[in-house]
């Protein structure tokens, strides 16, 4: 079992502990964070929904993203991906969520947000956490640690919503 997948397979088993759901809203990873979710025998359990929005028009039709946000941030931000992690948790009703939008290349590109840059952010009840990352590597290699990188903030914040239950 590959390192994704045995992520994935813990995610659900202390998703199940909690007895909550989770869902994806992703744009750079094309569903690739879904998939690995969807691999996990039993995910029908505890994971709600996926949105694949590559699209701007996709993100605010399906998520709600205000579309003034792209010509202010531009799609790979903090604001955009803390919308679209709101927008997953209120359209599927999940506890847990995560967001990601970035730029994976091999174009695309800019001096202020160059190949590489990716935004995540993380819905767990009525919180938000976000995080900017810059992962090196082609196209494939930012897709996979940025499907990596969701999944373990995915474990953190249920490890942290286990412990608060005592």
């Amino acid at each position: 079992m590959n390192e994704i997948t045995q992520l994935a397979a813990e995610l659900g088993r202390r998703l199940q502990v909690l007895n909550a759901h989770v869902s994806t809203a992703e744009s750079c990873t094309g569903g690739g964070i879904a998939e690995a979710i969807t691999r996990i025998a039993g995910s029908s359990a505890w994971f709600e929904a996926g949105y694949v929005t590559y699209s701007n028009r996709q993100k605010t039709q399906q998520l709600n993203v205000p579309a003034e946000l792209f010509t202010e941030v531009g799609a790979v931000s903090r604001e955009v991906v803390e919308a679209m992690v709101r927008g997953a948790q209120h359209k599927s009703r999940a506890r847990f969520a995560v967001a990601v939008s970035g730029i994976a290349g091999p174009d695309g590109g800019t001096p202020n947000k160059p190949v590489g840059t990716v935004w995540l952010a993380w819905g767990v009840a009525d919180a938000v956490y976000s995080e900017y990352r810059h992962f090196p590597g082609n196209r494939d290699e930012v897709r996979r640690q940025t499907v990596k990188a969701a999944l373990e903030g995915l474990l953190q914040y249920a490890a942290g919503e286990i412990s608060n239950q005592g």
